[in-house]
């Protein structure tokens, strides 16, 4: 902390409209209640990186946050608009079109969460999606129950729709394992940050080594226009269930233990105290799945053909009903000059010169945000997008903002 920079003081004090949001030079302000977030920097001007400071106008210091999530790669120059005051919306100007709406938290659960284990300011960043996606698929049981062998039912079935998020884990590589096909390996002081800063869903220490999935890796298959499936224990649904993301959580179980241990010896792979460890966990994991709240559905694999209709029907996909693909989700195509305005839950932003403006030949692109889902450190999801025309829409009442 420390006395606010003369440009925060400038940015700050002068000319502001009434949202608190203004651009000068390569930053741009939004004040939200007593603080003021002051967002970009760097030295040249035709490249903007996207830093965060926050003035508080209580104190009258500048204070440098945490700042967790992806952060958005540099840009041409940027635009900011508050929604419901925990959020930023952050249009880049001169980016790709799947790299062009972010979102800056302020206030968000996730971020009043790391504040309290941070002890300090925190941001998180978060990019922006048009649409929405389906919820991924929490299938969990014990070790014997069939659940790799549903798994592999449905991706042979539904190739396109499904895919796996690729966990992470600190062990080193085996003979023919690749990096990002297998397993993201990573070091340990890497993952133990990333664990820190929230941007894993559930993890585990097996053998002194580090194992778990990130909420990245599950938005990247959703990226994909795919559905993801997580195969997790029970304590790893549960900790994803404690998270931000929405699922659907199933557990698989045998139809006794008696026929679980016989499907485990009839496997041949496992010693006589592997076994019994198994049994002894698996007791434990189906008190759990039955009684800890955390799945929505208990399905029990007495015929294998039968559960698997019984799954499939569950996620919509049985007989005729069977889906197809979703599309990957579009980006947006801005040109470099534009500038942003706010009215309600419509954020629009003025594409175009002013000389075409002059011309009426200027054409607005509105971005509805009344549906937002998610957040950091994943992706804010459920953007609208339409364009317009010309100015004569009957969109009026808009406030500039940038």
């Amino acid at each position: 902390m420390g006395e606010a920079p003369a440009f925060v003081v400038d940015n700050l004090l002068q000319n502001q409209d009434g949202f608190g949001s203004k651009s000068k030079g390569c930053n741009t302000t939004t004040t939200i209640g007593d603080k003021t977030y002051v967002i970009g920097g760097g030295n040249d001007e035709s490249t903007l990186s996207v830093e965060v400071q926050i003035f508080d106008k209580t104190t009258g210091n500048c204070v440098t946050p945490i700042v967790l999530g992806t952060k958005p790669n540099t840009c041409k120059g940027l635009s900011a608009v508050s929604l419901n005051d925990d959020r930023i919306l952050i249009v880049k100007k001169g980016s790709t079109p799947d790299d062009c709406i972010w979102f800056l938290e302020v206030d968000t659960r996730f971020v009043r969460e790391q504040k309290k284990i941070q002890g300090t300011d925190v941001v998180a960043w978060s990019k922006g999606a048009r649409g929405y996606a389906e919820k991924p698929v929490v299938i969990s049981g014990p070790s014997g129950v069939g659940k790799g062998t549903l798994i592999s039912m449905f991706m042979k079935e539904f190739p396109s729709m499904f895919g796996f998020s690729v966990s992470h884990t600190t062990r080193a590589p085996r003979c023919m394992e690749k990096d990002g096909v297998h397993y993201h390996f990573t070091e340990r002081s890497i993952m133990e940050k990333e664990i820190k800063d929230g941007k894993f869903l559930e993890y585990a220490s097996v053998h002194g080594n580090l194992y778990g999935t990130s909420i990245e890796a599950v938005e990247v298959v959703t990226d994909a226009g795919k559905r993801c499936i997580l195969d997790i224990d029970v304590q790893g649904a549960r900790s994803v269930k404690a998270s931000s993301l929405e699922a659907i959580f199933i557990f698989i179980c045998p139809p006794s233990m008696e026929e679980l241990e016989k499907r485990l010896r009839s496997r041949g792979t496992e010693t006589e105290e592997q076994i019994l460890k198994r049994l002894r966990n698996a007791k434990t994991e189906m008190e759990q799945g039955h009684s800890s709240g955390i799945f929505d559905h208990i399905l029990y694999n007495d015929n294998l053909d039968e559960c698997y209709e019984s799954l499939k029907k569950l996620l919509g996909l049985d007989g005729a009903a069977a889906a197809t693909q979703r599309s990957a989700p579009q980006g947006i195509d801005l040109p470099t000059d534009h500038s942003v305005s706010k009215m309600d839950n419509k954020v629009i932003i003025n594409c175009g010169t002013p000389e075409l403006k002059k011309a009426s030949k200027n054409f607005r692109i509105v971005l509805d945000v009344s549906s937002l889902k998610g957040g950091a450190p994943g992706r804010t999801r459920g953007l609208d997008v339409y364009a317009i025309d010309s100015f004569s829409d009957g969109l009026n009442g808009i406030n500039q903002t940038s």
